[in-house]
């Protein structure tokens, strides 16, 4: 299967799991179409522990790697909770700004091999082989326009490099 028609089928698979977020996505922000879309209840409150709401209903715009609630949960037990401690509320924003691209980057725009710099300052990879991946994350579904940006759904948190 070549890349436009895995997009296809990714498309159509949002469309038919998230059929109301996909409709709204446009006439929304980020943080209200992640809200919407019921399946981002973690991040969603770790972008608020984080003071990162304002941010991500801003102009814009982004594009947002966005990692589900199952994929919060393949995290090792505590760990969400610790990072939503206010002590660790520096942590916790670089942590989630590494999911973050500034500008509008949709699937049509990622190539083999490509790095792209995130908000926190390191680069993500993006491999296209066996389905798109951001680092090591596999992309569950692309595309889905905001009124600030765009989010592709991620299966995995993705971390920033140890300094």
């Amino acid at each position: 299967m070549n890349f436009l028609q895995r997009i296809l089928v990714t498309a159509l698979t949002v469309i038919s799991l998230s059929a109301p977020a996909a409709a709204m996505g446009h006439s929304k922000d980020i943080v209200d179409t992640a809200v919407a879309a019921g399946n981002f209840k973690t991040l969603v409150a770790a972008v608020k522990a984080a003071g990162l709401v304002e941010t991500l209903k801003s102009k814009g715009p982004f594009t947002v790697f966005a990692p589900t609630d199952d994929a919060f949960a393949k995290l090792p037990k505590g760990t969400i909770a610790d990072l939503l401690k206010p002590e660790n509320k520096d942590k916790l924003a670089a942590i989630l700004t590494y999911h973050v691209i500034g500008g509008k980057v949709l699937s049509s725009d990622l190539k083999e091999g490509m790095e792209a710099p995130t908000v926190n300052g390191s680069n993500v990879k993006i491999s296209l082989s066996g389905g798109a991946k951001i680092n090591e994350a596999k992309v569950i579904s692309a595309d889905i326009k905001t009124k600030n940006g765009v989010i592709h759904v991620i299966d995995t948190v993705i971390l920033p490099p140890a300094n």
